[in-house]
């Protein structure tokens, strides 16, 4: 017996994986939040200590990157509602979703216009301000402000960041790395975009590619920094600095909801759909939430049919000791940042209480996703980022319709696609969308 046949067998669900099928999978094992919570890793205290730290660097953000100075260093992303695509999608789907559609815009996050400014750009600043602290070059109760002088930057000019990346977290700590001072290696798979290993280049980060994928990237970027003391690796598999970087992202969220006046609660649940590569982005981020809300969040991982890594752990309880290699997938999408084959242990095990489930996408549900929201709302956004889109109509047909719901799409990149790019992903998915109409 083969071994996915004997899994196939164990879990029935895999089959559609195997097929590429798009699939809702309900997690039976997920416990109500505050058990969960009590036995995880990681505690509230944690994401408080990240906040603060992010808000000790805010007069250096604001000073460093223009960008940020409206919001005076603050790094957060808005959150709307999409009446349009909500009707758009109602068409599509053929039924109407009775919850409230909503969007919340990491796609255009500052400094680099994706989800990974939040946990990329968080363990840099803490590995900047260990290093700083130490050397006695700062102060704890001084401006961080002063980190952006020669001083500081030749200082961190004798320090390596290294990262394996398939473009977004390598965009974000490369940028943020290079503007302090570090020298910094970007280890590309072959998936990642040129553009983004192009911009890196511009702002003077080693771009090493590969053309193997995302796995090789990550591995060689370790051995990189094992055998440099002053090399300091961003494990995307493994940090619980990225992880925490992320999780802030539930405190930022609750105070937004708040001054928008929507209600989370038991009555009033919050669906949140989580692009999904690796895992330490959405899975930060659902931490965070479910810190903030509790039961009344319900978090689902969104990944596409070529690469549902994490929705593979996740059934089998196998995490990272299986690849979607492993059941016949050949791990390729246009959804870049989600073209991961096997998910971090660390982040499976940690959310598999938490998560109420996973659910997989097509790439061409993902540009019809794209050509409708262009259309209906006039924002651009790469395929990763509609990931979650298709979640909430899944949901209802599952869980039933509750008229008080908000269903939460979280749009993980994009902000920062050069135009030419954004006219050749359009014209593709017009296209496709334009073809499967005709059907």
């Amino acid at each position: 017996m083969t071994t996915h046949a004997h899994l196939i067998e164990k879990f029935p669900i895999i089959e559609s994986l195997v097929n590429k099928q798009e699939v809702l999978w309900i997690n039976g094992e997920r416990m109500p939040a505050e058990v969960a919570l009590s036995s995880a890793l990681l505690t509230a205290a944690d994401v408080e200590d990240a906040e603060a730290r992010l808000q000790r660097f805010a007069p250096y953000f604001a000073r460093a990157f223009p960008e940020t100075r409206e919001s005076n260093g603050f790094i957060e992303s808005e959150i709307a509602y999409i009446p349009k695509m909500q009707q758009a999608l109602n068409e599509y789907y053929q039924v109407e979703l009775q919850g409230q559609l909503a969007m919340k815009f990491d796609s255009h996050l500052p400094i680099s216009g994706s989800i990974k400014a939040r946990g990329g750009i968080y363990e840099v600043i803490k590995h900047t301000e260990t290093l700083a602290l130490n050397s006695g070059l700062l102060q704890p109760d001084e401006n961080y402000e002063k980190l952006d002088s020669e001083e500081f930057r030749n200082f961190f000019s004798n320090y390596t960041i290294a990262v394996g990346s398939t473009g977004n977290l390598g965009l974000s700590i490369g940028i943020i790395s290079a503007k302090l001072g570090f020298h910094v290696t970007v280890h590309m798979s072959a998936d990642a975009k040129q553009w983004k290993k192009e911009l890196l280049r511009e702002k003077g980060v080693e771009v090493i590619e590969y053309a193997s994928d995302y796995s090789l990237a990550v591995e060689r970027g370790r051995e990189q920094a094992a055998g440099d003391p002053n090399c300091h690796f961003i494990d995307d598999e493994n940090s619980t600095d990225l992880f925490l970087g992320y999780a802030v992202a539930g405190v930022r969220l609750k105070a937004q909801l708040q001054e928008q006046g929507i209600i989370v609660d038991g009555e009033h649940p919050l669906h949140v759909y989580l692009p999904c590569g690796v895992g330490g982005g959405p899975g930060g981020v659902a931490f965070g939430l479910k810190l903030a809300f509790g039961d009344a969040v319900h978090c689902y991982f969104a990944e596409p049919t070529s690469s549902p890594c994490m929705t593979l752990g996740l059934i089998t309880d196998l995490h990272d000791q299986i690849a979607v290699e492993d059941i016949g997938l050949d791990n390729r999408t246009e959804a870049d940042g989600l073209a991961v084959g096997r998910a971090s242990g660390f982040v499976g095990k940690v959310m598999k209480p938490f998560m109420s489930g996973c659910l997989t996408v097509s790439d061409e549900t993902l540009f019809h996703m794209m050509h409708m929201f262009h259309e209906a709302e006039g924002i651009f956004l790469e395929p990763s980022a509609f990931a979650g889109m298709p979640g909430a109509y899944q949901v209802e047909e599952v869980h039933g319709k509750h008229s008080q719901a908000t269903h939460l799409v979280w749009a993980t990149g994009g902000g920062m696609v050069p135009e030419p790019m954004r006219e050749e992903y359009l014209q593709k998915a017009a296209s496709l969308y334009s073809d499967w109409r005709k059907k």
